[in-house]
């Protein structure tokens, strides 16, 4: 597997003395506190926080003498610290920071299926009010979806109505009518879903926002039934079950963002390349996928999957490699067309 390239010398230092900055005002909110979780909350290994604590030891006033320097009590695998020389208030936000975190909250603000929503719009404006001179211009988020569509669902969900909807199908190429009593809108990999109960699947389903072509709020409460049980969207919408069928790939490495983006059951080096494992709706779905690759991907498997991608393409080859008929040998054949162009 390739691992990403690490971070020059001099910003793995700058973050550092930001942690080093923000760490004697959080352990003198919190003091006893066992270093185990104090490295968790931290972000870091125990091993890296007990390095950070041995150099805030030698960091303090001017003069650098007893009194001056930074000091702490350990307890076992407690600490303490006794003396902060100074730094007992974390660093203020920078303009980039703070834009980061306004940016971020504003999303969650208008992200779909958000439990508390005016929790996080207090949280904005106070963060707002404080860092204002430091955020600068306005800023407008949007989600990455139709934003349009997605206010329209919002609404249709929370009118408690049935909707009537048209939805497009990708794993089967298709379009289909149907009638469903929603249950919430939720955000899954910056994606809008509407989660419910489909009467003509007769069970709960996820309906992508930005393949729902249209919408209708019907004059029927929606009903969802008692057995219906919202999604586990813990590890993601797509849960690959030994039931479906399973692919096998060689990839080139302009494809290796393919073990990031879906679930993979295995990844395996094989020369310069890598043979990569993974479940699938359909073979109908495959196909299509592997075709959109592009020529660096190989099918291993399933011999059934290589025919068909192999039969797509031998088409599409034929198709290009029959010339279409010239336009004066049309004419000539047809003596309308033939006056027509004179």
């Amino acid at each position: 597997m390739t691992r990403p390239a690490a971070r020059s010398g001099s910003r793995a230092s700058a973050d550092r003395l930001a942690r080093l900055l923000n760490l004697v005002p959080y352990l003198l909110a919190r003091p006893g506190i066992e270093i185990a979780e104090a490295a968790a909350d931290q972000g870091v290994t125990e091993r890296q926080l007990r390095e950070d604590l041995e150099l805030l030891w030698v960091c303090g006033l001017p003069g650098y003498g007893p009194g001056d320097l930074i000091d702490m009590a350990f307890d076992g695998d407690r600490v303490t610290i006794t003396y902060d020389a100074g730094i007992d208030r974390p660093l203020r936000l920078t303009p980039d920071e703070a834009l980061a975190l306004v940016v971020a909250l504003r999303m969650l603000a208008e992200t779909p299926g958000v439990a508390n929503r005016e929790a996080v719009e207090r949280a904005l404006a106070k963060i707002e009010n404080a860092a204002g001179d430091l955020v600068g211009a306005p800023v407008e988020v949007r989600l990455p979806a139709d934003t349009r569509r997605v206010a329209e669902l919002r609404a249709a969900v929370e009118s408690g109505r049935a909707l009537g909807i048209t939805y497009y199908t990708a794993a089967r190429d298709e379009s289909t009518d149907r009638v469903v009593d929603p249950l919430r809108m939720l955000m899954v990999g910056g994606r809008a879903y509407v989660e419910a109960w489909c009467r003509r699947a007769e069970g709960m389903r996820l309906f992508r926002a930005d393949r729902i072509d249209a919408v209708t709020s019907l004059d029927e409460p929606a009903v969802v039934p008692p057995q219906a049980r919202p999604h586990d969207l813990t590890a993601g919408v797509f849960r690959p079950s030994p039931n479906l069928p399973l692919i096998t790939l060689r990839i080139g490495r302009g494809e290796r963002w393919i073990t990031e983006y879906y679930p993979c059951e295995s990844v395996e080096a094989d020369g310069d390349r890598w043979r990569v494992s993974l479940r699938v709706t359909d073979l109908g779905w495959a196909r299509r996928f592997v075709l959109g690759l592009g020529p660096d991907v190989t099918v291993v498997a399933p011999a059934e999957l290589a025919d068909q991608v192999r039969a797509t393409a031998v088409a599409a080859l034929d198709a290009y490699a029959t010339p279409a008929p010239p336009v004066r040998a049309a004419a000539a054949s047809d003596p309308a067309l033939a006056a027509g162009t004179q």
